[in-house]
Order: structure tokens, then C-alpha cells, then sequence
């Protein structure tokens, strides 16, 4: 079945009870890498890196009984592809209240692909300081075939080697009226 934009559905390879268990495993393991959440800097990169983030960051006030820092940051005024976004591009306001130098910050993003976001944020939160160290989560990390960067995930919820053809679309209810991640294949041309 193709959806409005002639994509067509290949396979669900999350639903929501296997989200849920992927986050509380990145939780649990970004807990035991950084040795508590002490110093910890949770920063969601805009759209779907925010709400999991917000997830990851309730899973280790859970464990932990102390709430990390928390940011978001938009990455639009960063892209090396903004010229192809449009002329007129929607920049959101990045959230870093509190300071980041020597925090550890844990980037979280839906889906590691080319490495090109995660650069771009990387960009973005160099502008603010200096953190003791920058460490990246991801709930799908797509494989390293695709990385156009010598950038990996650290904190991975899972690893679907994809082709190029392919499409992985990470649904949300913050977002979306599903909570599932699906593969798309594009019609061939």
C-alpha cells in the first residue's frame, strides 16, 4: 500500500512496546557509560529527537533519582543542504538553558543515517561551549554503509541495515497517530 507521497509500506519493524523497551535500554546503558546521571546534559535534536529524548530523560530520573539537564536544538541554520530545504526555511528556537561547558551531552536523534544531522549539531553546540564529552543516541542507527561521515552512535536502539531505496519512518504520538517505526521502500523509477 503507497502512502500520499507514493511510498510504499515494506514492514513494521518496531511497534510501541519494543520503543518503549529500546528506550529504557538506552536509559539504562547511557546511566551505566556515564556512571550515574551526574553532569548529564540530555539534548534532543528537532523533531523526533525531542520527545525521545524527553523519554530517555524520564527513564533515568527513574533509575537514577535525579533529573539530567535537559535541551533541544534545531540544526535548519546548520545544514550543509540549506539551500535545498527552501527559501524560506522554518527555524525553531534551540533550548539550552543551562550552560554545556565540561557536561556530557547526549545527543538524541530517530535515526542515524549519512551522519550529516548529527554533524550539524555537533556544529550547533560547539557554538555554545565546550562539553566535557558529546555522545549520540539513537533509537534506529541504519548502517555504516550509508555514513557519508566518520560519525557513530554510541547508544543504539536498533540497527536495521537498510538499502539506499529505503525509508525509515519513525512515528511518534506526539506526532503522529501511531507509535511504531516502518520501513518504506520509493517506487522504482
Amino acid at each position: 500500500m503507497a502512502d500520499e507521497f507514493g511510498l510504499v509500506e515494506k514492514s513494521r519493524i518496531m511497534d510501541a512496546a519494543r520503543m518503549k523497551r529500546a528506550v529504557s535500554r538506552l536509559a539504562s546503558e547511557i546511566v551505566e557509560e556515564n556512571q550515574g546521571a551526574e553532569d548529564l546534559y540530555i539534548v534532543g535534536i528537532r523533531r523526533r529527537g525531542v520527545p525521545l529524548a524527553e523519554r530517555i530523560l524520564t527513564k533515568i530520573e527513574e533509575l537514577e533519582g535525579e533529573k539530567p539537564l535537559f535541551g533541544i536544538i534545531d540544526i535548519t541554520l546548520y545544514r550543509d543542504d540549506l539551500s535545498t530545504v527552501g527559501a524560506n526555511p522554518i527555524v525553531n528556537r534551540t533550548e539550552l538553558d543551562a550552560d554545556i561547558e565540561n557536561k556530557n551531552i547526549i545527543l538524541v536523534d530517530d535515526v542515524l543515517y549519512t551522519g550529516r544531522t548529527i554533524r550539524a549539531a555537533l556544529d550547533q553546540l560547539m557554538d555554545f561551549g565546550r562539553p566535557r564529552k558529546v555522545q549520540l543516541a539513537v533509537l534506529v542507527d541504519r548502517g555504516k554503509e550509508h555514513r557519508e561521515l566518520p560519525i557513530q552512535a554510541d547508544y543504539i536502539g536498533k540497527t536495521v541495515p537498510t538499502k539506499r531505496s529505503e525509508i525509515i519512518k519513525v512515528m511518534l504520538k506526539e506526532y503522529d497517530d501511531d507509535e511504531a517505526v516502518w520501513i518504506y521502500e520509493r517506487p522504482s523509477v
